[in-house]
């Protein structure tokens, strides 16, 4: 982190928005200040396109001025339930506020608000790293404004709250997970008195909607390594709350000499893994749950030891009770995790065998489009300590990826679906939807995974009659 000097930060807000807001904060007689993240990122030299600026006054009544000056080219949206508006300029988006003081009811996490000073909403920012502000009036123009020292934690990789902590969380339990997704995301430390906050004050995040809790965790599964904010949810209480079926797998048990691998600690690494290769956030939620089923499906077998009997199957059924609980997604972004769930042992076992023609056209024909993101999803698994037999696995995946390759994804469907269907079958031995139409179908289906035959009319209709005669259908007229 580089350590600005006021001359140095009035050359990087050298920009035209930053004048012109200074212009006409000026002609109002207002003072105005640049804060919270687009600061703490121009210390960071990360990119920021979004700019929050407050105001000691009306924070809607300079950004009109704003675009006055601004002219055709700015939009300005104004919110007068809450006192704010925003301008869209070119790229930027610019926030409004009147600098206010908050006070908070036990019950909810939405303040009762008053106009107050730059100090008094410094003061009620989450964190001293966001607690930053920087003048734009022309006479102190690049001023840092940073009473509680906000530039040492940036340098020194902290979180840390600007006043007591157990009255920030308390007052917005949301700034719980925010606390962590900053740690995440920065890589920084929480403050160890920060972090106690965290632990005694984990219970309150229930009076947050699930959808703010699951905004907040999403932006920590897309960090660089997100089981390091898992680990800090997990430390801290929150992600018991949040997600109990994860934390749920923290166990190894063992029985005559022979435990299990802690499957929560597991997943964290294959998580860490897939996110190596991918930035897809639902490929992350399918990592994050692909073992999810083995807390119901663990037993103990006295030959072989613990197993975990269809906990992919298993797993998949729980993922929909997840997504409704958090208030995720209930469209293709769930199937697409269930799938993946469902899905990821099959790739294992194919690669833990003689890797055949047939059980890779299984595995194409059920995993369709989602193929490449299931075999990410399967080499990510493979967390063994023993290097040999991993090594055997992800070599015996690139044999599975060449015959996916050979066998011509694209057409997978036209390949794999046999030419008749359903619908013909019910018309052809007149009967309604039922198990035997469902036999039928899976008979034609087999055939032409396992190269039977050819996906033709004639080879195919020839099977079907017979498959017919064995189950004592009508065939006479087919």
């Amino acid at each position: 982190m580089k350590r600005l000097t006021n001359n140095e930060l009035a050359k990087l807000l050298d920009k035209d928005i930053f004048h012109k807001i200074s212009d006409a904060a000026d002609t109002l007689g207002m003072e105005c200040y640049v804060v919270g993240g687009y600061v703490r990122d121009l210390f960071l030299e990360r990119p920021s396109a979004d700019i929050d600026i407050v105001v000691v006054g009306k924070g809607i009544k300079l950004a009109e001025e704003v675009k006055n000056i601004l002219g055709k080219k700015a939009n300005i949206s104004v919110f007068h339930n809450f006192g704010t508006a925003q301008v869209k300029y070119k790229k930027l988006e610019v926030e409004f506020v009147g600098a206010r003081r908050e006070s908070y009811n036990r019950n909810s996490r939405k303040p009762i608000v008053e106009d107050g000073t730059l100090e008094d909403d410094q003061n009620r920012r989450d964190f001293t790293i966001n607690a930053l502000a920087v003048c734009l009036n022309k006479e102190r123009f690049g001023e840092l404004v940073d009473p509680f020292y906000g530039i040492e934690d940036l340098e020194d990789g902290i979180i840390r709250t600007p006043l007591d902590p157990n009255i920030t969380f308390s007052d917005d339990p949301l700034r719980m997970m925010r606390c962590i997704r900053f740690a995440s995301q920065l890589n920084f430390n929480i403050e160890e008195e920060t972090f106690d906050a965290l632990e005694q004050n984990a219970d309150r995040i229930k009076i947050i909607s699930c959808e703010r809790i699951h905004e907040e965790f999403n932006k920590i599964l897309m960090t660089k390594t997100p089981s390091r904010g898992l680990v800090d949810l997990y430390r801290c209480g929150l992600l018991t709350r949040i997600l109990p079926e994860l934390t749920a797998l923290d166990i190894i048990e063992k029985r005559n000499g022979r435990a299990h691998k802690n499957n929560f600690y597991h997943t964290l690494e294959v998580l860490d893994n897939i996110s190596k290769q991918s930035d897809n956030l639902w490929l992350r939620w399918a990592a994050l749950l692909h073992d999810i089923g083995k807390t119901k499906t663990k037993r103990w077998d006295n030959n072989i030891g613990w197993t975990f009997h269809n906990h992919n199957f298993t797993g998949a059924k729980m993922v929909s009770d997840i997504f409704r609980r958090l208030k995720l997604p209930l469209d293709t972004k769930m199937k697409y995790v269930q799938k993946l769930v469902n899905l990821h042992m099959r790739p294992i076992t194919i690669a833990d065998e003689e890797v055949t023609d047939s059980a890779v056209r299984r595995l194409l024909n059920d995993a369709g489009d989602d193929i490449d993101d299931l075999m990410l999803l399967c080499e990510a698994d493979i967390t063994s300590k023993n290097e040999v037999r991993k090594r055997q696995f992800l070599d015996n995946f690139q044999t599975v990826r060449k015959k996916l390759a050979d066998l011509k994804v694209k057409d997978y469907k036209r390949l794999f679906q046999p030419c008749i269907d359903g619908t013909e079958i019910m018309e052809l031995f007149h009967l309604q939807p039922s198990k035997e139409v469902g036999e039928l179908k899976q008979t034609l289906k087999n055939a032409v995974l396992d190269n039977q035959v050819p996906n033709e009319r004639e080879p195919l209709m020839k099977l079907l009659v017979e498959k017919a005669k064995d189950m004592g259908l009508m065939v006479d007229n087919v």
